[in-house]
């Protein structure tokens, strides 16, 4: 969509000499942002602003303001009961961090964000940071009875099978994955081959998502291989299933850092809650229908012969 280009303009040289200010095109418009969160834009003909909250309502009374809502119709959708209870869902929280406790992790600072939208809707959660525990190489459930000598990784795992939620969270390093991470999956994988009661893999049911940090390029790539993984292995994967935050290319300040602007950067804050409440709404569902339902996905069924509509004119 084209924009006046003379209101930016006009905006612009308001804005002159103002600290913080970049301009952004987004959403078929341009935005103006402060410190990397949105202040005014030019959408069109019209220019948008943020208010505060207590100035809206004088605002809305003058000539010509109006709300973005009230823009175009929209469809309504059907919003949670406000008596839904989330208290016995359980979620875990694996921090893929290279640093080992009590040294900080800015990963945890952003797991601190998901985890308090979690624990103030009842929700039990635990947090695992994984480079605390000596979770084995391989791919097999015990490598203890694969010639290693020790491996906490069956003890995570009961934790991973209790969760109904499971976030990976971790770094980017060299615009990937952190090697915790990549071992935490490859373990979750080792263990991918079991079935559960219904016979089939034994992850159905569960919800998964992940957060990444970092200051430097890779959140997208990161969460793509994560959610991948996690849907490879039997998650269910909502809507906005990641979230993360990165800062300016090239070295610079982490999430926690003084003045990274991580903890306060509102499209972080966001995505964040979008994810946390995605993850919440589809474990809600899955739980209340008893998981995905058992037909057509059961490979103890299908090792039996069962083909589920699969021609197979060998089994009768």
């Amino acid at each position: 969509m084209a924009i006046d280009e003379g209101l930016a303009q006009r905006i612009r040289e308001q804005l002159a000499g103002e600290p913080g200010i970049s301009e952004k095109r987004m959403f078929g418009g341009l935005a103006f942002l402060l410190n990397g969160n949105t202040a005014v834009g030019v959408h069109g003909e019209e220019m948008i602003v943020r208010l505060d909250p207590a100035a809206t309502e004088a605002a809305l009374a003058r000539p010509g303001v109006r709300s973005p809502r009230q823009l175009a119709p929209r469809k309504a959708h059907p919003m949670p009961d406000p008596a839904t209870s989330y208290t016995d869902l359980r979620a875990l929280i694996v921090n893929c961090t290279l640093k080992r406790s009590p040294e900080r992790s800015h990963t945890q600072g952003l797991i601190d964000v998901s985890r308090g939208i979690l624990e103030r809707q009842g929700v039990a959660v635990d947090v695992v940071r994984a480079v605390d525990h000596d979770i084995a190489t391989g791919v097999w459930p015990d490598m203890t009875e694969h010639g290693w000598e020790s491996d906490e990784w069956p003890v995570l795992y009961s934790q991973v099978m209790a969760a109904d939620i499971l976030v990976l969270a971790g770094p980017i390093w060299l615009g990937d994955n952190s090697s915790v991470m990549k071992r935490v999956i490859e373990r979750l994988y080792s263990c991918s081959s079991l079935l559960n009661e219904a016979g089939q893999y034994a992850y159905y049911g569960r919800v998964g998502g992940c957060l990444i940090t970092g200051n430097e390029d890779g959140v997208k790539h990161c969460a793509m291989n994560v959610l991948y993984s996690l849907q490879h292995l039997g998650y269910t994967i909502p809507p906005q299933a990641d979230a993360g935050w990165i800062g300016e290319a090239g070295p610079g300040p982490s999430y926690l850092d003084e003045g990274s602007g991580g903890p306060e950067n509102e499209f972080t804050n966001r995505n964040t809650t979008f994810m946390t409440w995605n993850l919440l709404h589809l474990a809600r569902l899955l739980k209340d229908a008893g998981g995905i339902p058992a037909h057509g996905n059961q490979r103890s069924e299908w090792d039996a012969g069962c083909r589920f509509d699969f021609e197979n004119p060998e089994h009768r």
